[in-house]
């Protein structure tokens, strides 16, 4: 099977790719709700402040809180799809086992560095929650007072997903290195830039 450009099939690894993919799709959806109800919030601050002369009240403070949500709910989703920018300058060069042995190398670097960012993520939440303060923040936003660390929680909890993706990538690399596997599943495969335009259009099209 196929998802996209990523190869699954019926093993261990393509069953937690599967339900793994299944919460990542759930969050990178509530990110497409958080960005509609902006727009629907935008749409009655702006009527209300020409209608009414009233805009929504804590307009900035809501985009200044939802904005976060709308970033990392679908980091994950977009990383296991290879959605991000990528510089394959150096692991362009490489092909089949050795290809697969420069991002397992690349795969544990991230990881690192996710463990890290989790680690700073957490410690600024853990600043501003309280149990014993009212809704149990330390701190708010400045207009009506929202507590902020929702939004906090929110970073090292999707740092945390992105970081399970991570592991599982590094465990299908490391297959695949050990198998010499042409296409490896549970990872994005290389796209020549033909396939790469083929898939936009494709995406044109199916958009229609």
């Amino acid at each position: 099977m196929a998802h996209g450009h990523v190869l699954s099939d019926e093993t261990s690894l393509g069953r937690l790719d599967r339900l793994l993919y299944r919460i990542e799709g759930f969050f990178a959806l509530g990110s497409g709700i958080v960005t509609l109800g902006l727009m629907i919030m935008a749409v009655v601050s702006v009527s209300g402040r020409h209608l009414f002369n009233a805009p929504l009240p804590g307009y900035v403070d809501w985009i200044s809180q939802a904005m976060p949500f709308i970033a990392f709910l679908g980091l994950s989703y977009t990383h296991r799809d290879g959605g991000h920018i990528r510089m394959d300058l150096f692991i362009g060069r490489f092909k089949g086992r050795w290809m697969w042995m420069a991002e397992l190398v690349s795969s544990i670097f991230i990881l690192l560095i996710i463990l890290m960012l989790i680690w700073g993520s957490w410690s600024h939440f853990d600043r501003s929650f309280d149990w014993a303060a009212p809704l149990y923040s330390r701190d708010s936003t400045i207009d009506i007072n929202l507590p902020i660390w929702p939004t906090k929680l929110l970073v090292p909890l999707m740092f945390s997903l992105i970081g399970l993706r991570t592991l599982l990538q590094i465990w299908a690399y490391a297959r695949a290195f050990m198998t010499n596997a042409e296409r490896p599943i549970a990872v994005p495969l290389p796209q020549s830039v033909a396939d790469q335009a083929m898939a936009e259009a494709s995406m044109v099209e199916t958009g229609r």
